[in-house]
């Protein structure tokens, strides 16, 4: 009797928080899926109606949202890819006893702590600006010409700047999982002449696996939401070149003042967004079982 008493007396005092919470999360929801109903301009107030799911159909079969959708795919697995490849080599090397490790360690982390519009402006106007920049700056010495980024290459330069911004974390996780490698298995493969190659194919890369997924993981779900650095240094262009599925639903709200449109794309990347986190949850939880 007392252990249901306690039971019932800790959900009751946590019973404020959850309400809250849900809250938090299920009325803005729930508004989102009410507008992308309605036929709801700003331009219009007070002309509301209702028109069903015609929000949905023009969103899905707007050319803009398949453009968006493969520049999604391409930043988020563009970014993966920098960051874990980078990620592990940066691991290895940090891994090493080296003089000033610490202080190494401290600015292979630091950009993850620089927000992300301060370091698109930065990389927009001290390293990528065609006049200005440092790469700019570097072609003319030697003698080529400077390359404008977010004009000719604007997706690509999105990429690079997130990249960097997230390849801290990757190595900041898979540092720690290298560290937790058990050294004498790494010395008995190494007296039994196998070189360097193959123990990083065979031992240390299958260690750092589960580590692995779950950079994959964490980085997909921020990378599918990537909206500063598009807003600060192309606004989604030029056209839609640069344009991903969350500043295609800004665009649509807050750019043509379409409410209903932009409430039926956010539930459309809602969903999108969804389904990835369920695939990579179950694919984290086969690799945790094997």
């Amino acid at each position: 009797m007392a252990t249901t008493h306690s039971r019932f007396a800790a959900r009751f005092m946590i019973s404020p928080a959850v309400i809250l919470l849900l809250g938090w999360m299920i009325i803005p929801l729930s508004m989102t899926i009410y507008f992308s109903f309605l036929n709801y301009n700003l331009l219009s107030p007070g002309m509301e109606e209702f028109i069903g799911f015609t929000n949905y159909e023009f969103f899905l079969t707007d050319p803009a949202f398949f453009a968006a959708l493969g520049n999604t795919i391409l930043l988020v697995v563009g970014v993966l890819l920098i960051t874990i490849v980078g990620g592990i080599a940066l691991a290895l090397l940090l891994d090493q006893p080296m003089w000033g490790q610490g202080i190494v360690r401290i600015l292979v982390i630091a950009p993850f702590f620089v927000m992300p519009t301060v370091s698109a402006l930065v990389w927009k106007n001290m390293f990528m600006n065609p006049v200005n920049g440092l790469f700019a700056h570097a072609a003319k010495a030697i003698g080529l010409q400077p390359f404008d980024f977010f004009a000719h290459a604007p997706l690509s330069s999105i990429i690079i700047i997130v990249a960097w911004q997230w390849l801290p974390f990757a190595t900041l996780i898979l540092l720690t999982a290298l560290q937790s490698l058990d050294q004498e298995q790494l010395e008995a493969a190494k007296m039994d002449g196998a070189r360097k190659v193959s123990r990083f194919v065979h031992i240390i890369l299958p260690h750092m696996s589960r580590a692995i997924t779950v950079v994959i993981l964490i980085q997909t779900i921020f990378l599918l939401s990537i909206f500063a650095e598009i807003l600060v240094t192309t606004n989604g262009g030029p056209g839609y070149a640069s344009t991903n599925i969350t500043y295609l639903v800004y665009a649509q709200s807050l750019l043509q003042f379409d409410v209903g449109g932009g409430s039926a794309g956010g539930i459309v990347a809602v969903i999108l967004a969804n389904i990835v986190a369920i695939f990579l949850m179950r694919m984290i939880g086969k690799n945790l079982e094997a």
